[in-house]
């Protein structure tokens, strides 16, 4: 179970929740958390883990359809290996025709979560994959908003992102009070068992303008 109003009183401003996966699958904790953390006070963000498998297009309208997002919802596309099945792992045209479908039905580009690495065409992942080419400055996917998977001390800016840097940063993944990361103090979160944790590069007011909320609440 999810206490959001713990997780809201650990000073958390928003949470970014797994919708859903190529073409069918649907993670179902999304649709029955979205009004608790709403409820909460929690700015909500959905993302969508890409594959293979199926084209950007269909992925994009299967996303679109599941999450139902208003204008105060955050889209983000996960743009990373498949390490589970490395032969479904979302190629750059898949996700350029992801992106441009969710612009062409919502007139809003989505966040683009990925890792440096990644990002730059180098191998990443248990499998040692790579995306075949890197992701250009000034290409569609550069335009979109970053969001950085990088577990060091200071992130690594991809080159698309040079001149922009990041928007949000996930500096700890999955964590929990017995895994924190880096051995360090516990970065876990009151009122959810495991989390990833995320800082937005900005102010709270940036931060509720660039998710289309307006002003901050207290």
């Amino acid at each position: 179970m999810s206490d959001f109003g713990a997780v809201r009183a650990n000073g958390i401003l928003a949470v970014i929740h797994k919708a859903t996966e190529g073409g069918d699958y649907v993670d179902a904790g999304c649709a029955v958390r979205r009004p608790q953390a709403e409820a909460a006070g929690l700015l909500w963000g959905a993302y969508h883990f890409g594959t293979r498998q199926y084209s950007g297009a269909k992925q994009a309208a299967f996303f679109l359809a599941i999450v139902r997002p208003g204008p105060k919802t955050l889209m983000a596309l996960d743009l990373e290996p498949n390490d589970g099945n490395p032969r479904n792992t979302m190629t750059l045209t898949h996700a350029e025709d992801f992106v441009r479908a969710i612009y062409q039905a919502t007139g809003r580009l989505p966040v683009i979560y990925t890792h440096p690495t990644w990002a730059n065409g180098g191998r990443y992942g248990r499998a040692g994959q790579t995306l075949g080419r890197p992701i250009e400055p000034g290409s569609l996917l550069s335009r979109c908003d970053l969001w950085l998977a990088d577990y060091h001390d200071e992130p690594e800016v991809p080159n698309a992102w040079a001149g922009r840097g990041w928007k949000l940063w996930q500096y700890s993944a999955n964590e929990s009070v017995k895994d924190a990361a880096y051995g360090s103090v516990s970065r876990a979160i009151n009122g959810v068992d495991f989390c990833d944790r995320n800082l937005f590069n900005g102010n709270t007011s940036d931060l509720y303008k660039f998710w289309g909320a307006g002003t901050a609440r207290a």
